[in-house]
């Protein structure tokens, strides 16, 4: 098993992913998925969690060698980037949706110095709009964002778009392709419901 099939079996097993091809989620964006995934779930399952690390290591190294500060989107992608960063014993920083209304009204948290190579970690990539505002945070500071790691992508078309239109290049441990091959391998969807799953995703 690769780590991207073993990430996807653990999401199913400890139920961060589910699948309803026959009766889709409603998603806060309004859009009907047949899938819906949580990873903050994997924070409480230590195996699960150094799996995750272990894949994100793998993607940073073998795609972002460069990098020099690791940051967390607040708040899913945080833990994941403490892991990461620790792992490869890089500073860390972590990236606020919006600027704080008090105080020094900061984005971001840590220490990031101007001209330094940053990859951002989020646990989620759908359209990957929450994640690209982190990365012009990081920019708007004069820091180079080399790249976004992602743990899961539900491999949108819009995801697509919106990566290309702002030129930085991402990768995930697992996606959601990988996923329901593994659910079909495990008996867990049958043939007729990975055809709907395959033909309803983008």
């Amino acid at each position: 098993m690769t780590i991207a099939e073993q990430v996807a079996h653990s999401l199913l097993e400890i139920k961060a992913v589910a699948l309803r091809p026959n009766e889709p989620f409603t998603w806060a964006s309004g859009l009907k998925s047949p899938i819906y995934c949580d990873n903050r779930l994997t924070i409480s399952y230590p195996q699960v969690r150094q799996l995750i690390c272990k894949g994100l290591v793998e993607v940073i190294k073998t795609n972002y060698p460069d990098a020099e500060v690791i940051a967390g989107t607040a708040t899913a992608g945080i833990p994941h980037a403490a892991w990461v960063a620790e792992a490869l014993n890089l500073p860390l920083i972590y990236v606020r949706s919006k600027p704080k209304d008090h105080g020094q009204g900061k984005q971001i948290e840590g220490v990031l110095k101007a001209g330094q190579k940053v990859v951002v970690i989020d646990d989620l990539i759908s359209t990957g709009k929450s994640v690209l505002g982190a990365v012009q945070a990081v920019q708007k500071d004069n820091a180079k964002v080399v790249g976004v790691a992602g743990i899961f992508s539900y491999q949108l078309a819009a995801a697509d778009v919106n990566f290309k239109q702002a030129q930085i290049p991402l990768q995930t441990v697992t996606n959601y392709s990988t996923l329901i091959k593994v659910a079909k391998a495990e008996n867990k969807i049958s043939d007729a419901e990975l055809a709907i799953l395959k033909d309803c995703h983008l």
